[in-house]
């Protein structure tokens, strides 16, 4: 295939983008956000427009924004040296991620290795007791806290493990396809791996559902309820925002973008799964199952 002049001329220059007003805007539309939510929590009934309003800017340089990208990928602006930075970019990005779930993990090893059982075995230590009720045991609401049931693992949050255990089978597929140039095994496999992402949410929303509603399980259940609804909260966070990349990718896949040399946003975004399928294993072990 015969090289443009433009396309060798880019070859040994890092491509530049014309200045844009998008980060802008997107700071805009983050304050609004921001600024509805605190008016929300105050009892101002404007607040929710304000939300309305933010969430709509941030869509709008959502796609925008990412359809410029997509558009000068598409074109050919993006060469070899754009494609280590982005590498480089999402590397970091996903180490970031690493740190942010961590820092929970070590919050809930703390609380259920150290703190709790110190409060509970103060009296012997130091002749006094804090709270005589409290037993000091995990899982716990605290000295004073309302009856709850703790979250079996046998049940939805195994059947969860399956369903993203799956889904990383498939998105690996996936890829197997595109190395091929198997335009229809990318697309099944693409499609497959948001349906079992889709499915994965759906159980989610269902065992929150019966966590509040029948096993007096909520944010207010005290460490256990904090740490166990900001791990399990955040990492569904996580995957609603995978699901809704890989089905950008599905899009793009049918609209024949991406080729067996060059297709780094859909290994960015299989990177990007495989992590939260990992944090997912460890996160059941440590939150549902020890």
């Amino acid at each position: 295939m015969k090289t443009s002049p433009a396309h060798a001329a880019h070859a040994d220059h890092y491509f530049v983008p014309q200045p844009s007003l998008y980060p802008v805007i997107l700071s805009g539309g983050m304050f609004l956000l921001a600024f509805g939510f605190i008016q929300l929590i105050n009892n101002f009934g404007a607040g929710k427009w304000f939300m309305f309003g933010g969430t709509a800017v941030i869509l709008y340089v959502l796609f925008g924004w990412f359809g410029k990208v997509i558009g000068e990928s598409q074109s050919g602006a993006y060469r070899d040296w754009e494609d280590r930075s982005f590498r480089y970019g999402m590397i970091w990005f996903i180490a970031t991620e690493v740190m942010f779930f961590a820092a929970f993990f070590g919050a809930l090893f703390y609380v259920r290795v150290i703190s709790v059982p110190t409060l509970g075995g103060m009296e012997g230590a130091h002749g006094f007791s804090l709270w005589p009720e409290f037993a000091g045991t995990w899982p716990t609401s605290g000295p004073k806290g309302t009856a709850f049931t703790p979250m079996g693992a046998w049940g939805i949050p195994a059947l969860n493990t399956a369903l993203l255990l799956s889904s990383g089978a498939t998105v690996t597929w996936a890829h197997w396809g595109l190395l091929r140039n198997n335009r229809n095994q990318l697309a099944l496999g693409l499609a497959a791996t948001v349906l079992l992402g889709s499915t994965f949410l759906g159980f989610q929303a269902y065992e929150y559902h019966h966590a509040y509603t029948e096993l007096g399980l909520t944010m207010g259940a005290g460490a256990y309820g904090a740490t166990f609804f900001m791990l399990t909260g955040f990492h569904g966070f996580h995957v609603t925002l995978g699901t809704i990349m890989l089905a950008v990718i599905l899009l793009r896949s049918l609209s024949g973008h991406f080729s067996a040399e060059r297709h780094f946003a859909f290994e960015a975004v299989a990177w990007y799964w495989h992590f939260v399928d990992v944090v997912w294993l460890i996160l059941f072990v440590f939150v549902y199952w020890v």
